[in-house]
């Protein structure tokens, strides 16, 4: 199948759906249930293919880790926002042991603003580095209501509160400068597989036994989960995750990864 392009991805209709589901209080991503912005309604790519973690990817955690936590992640996204806090605390209780990757995925159609605010991540990124791309990524988050409710004007405050360069930050963001680079970002998430946000693939460094693939569908059974919302890559090297599932279920997913 051909990956679906950053350009015409994004589905009106589709949107439409989701928004009148999340005003229902509940939207389904290919089964999931806890909770996710829908993007298409399509089947995944019959073949999923995740790039490897590389410099230009922004990392929280020990690189090292044997486990990998790769996040698909709109900004404007409300169960983004709840997923952000969970990705913290994992990575917080985990240590060295688990590493948490943010990969841009933007949603236009649903919410116009964020592809802004990726930039604005990117230009913070331009002038402190990947301590301060997660600095500004956390006060985003904190600030949002989610749901393409953050006025843009806030960009360049959050930047100055941060002690960045207001005035080239200014120019960094209205130059376009990650605009490409960020909708390139989207086509790799759908080439990953990824339908909606939040979507994650735990990357292990261990290959998985039989006896851990049988477990990793019985936490999504056990939990009322569909089997599609936990599955694994051919390689058994990869876990995909759906949706922005609580910090324990997380947590027995990544337990299994590293046993």
């Amino acid at each position: 199948m051909e990956p679906v392009s950053s350009k015409n991805s994004f589905l009106v209709p589709i949107a439409i759906i989701v928004a009148g589901a999340m005003v229902a209080g509940a939207v389904y991503f290919g089964g999931v249930r806890d909770g996710a912005n829908k993007l298409v309604d399509t089947q995944p790519n019959s073949k999923v293919e995740v790039a490897p973690v590389g410099p230009e990817d922004h990392i929280l955690g020990n690189p090292s880790a044997q486990v990998t936590v790769i996040e698909y992640s709109d900004l404007e996204c409300p169960f983004c926002k709840v997923f952000h806090n969970t990705m913290h605390q994992i990575v917080s209780e985990y240590s060295s042991k688990v590493s948490w990757v943010f990969r841009q995925f933007p949603i236009e159609q649903l919410h116009p603003k964020a592809l802004k605010e990726s930039e604005a991540t990117e230009c913070a990124f331009d002038q402190g580095g990947n301590t301060m791309f997660w600095k500004y990524l956390d006060q985003v988050f904190a600030i949002t209501n989610s749901n393409n409710s953050l006025d843009l004007a806030e960009l360049p405050k959050i930047a100055g509160s941060l002690g960045l360069d207001v005035t080239a930050f200014n120019t960094c963001l209205n130059s376009g400068k990650y605009t490409e680079q960020i909708s390139k970002a989207v086509d790799d998430a759908v080439i990953a597989g990824a339908r909606g946000t939040p979507y994650s693939v735990i990357v292990v460094k261990k290959s998985l036994t039989e006896a851990d693939k049988t477990d990793l569908a019985k936490v999504a059974t056990s939990r009322g989960y569909s089997a599609d919302t936990i599955t694994t890559s051919d390689d058994k090297k990869n876990i995909f995750v759906g949706g922005a599932l609580p910090s324990d279920v997380l947590k027995e997913i990544i337990d299994i990864a590293l046993r």
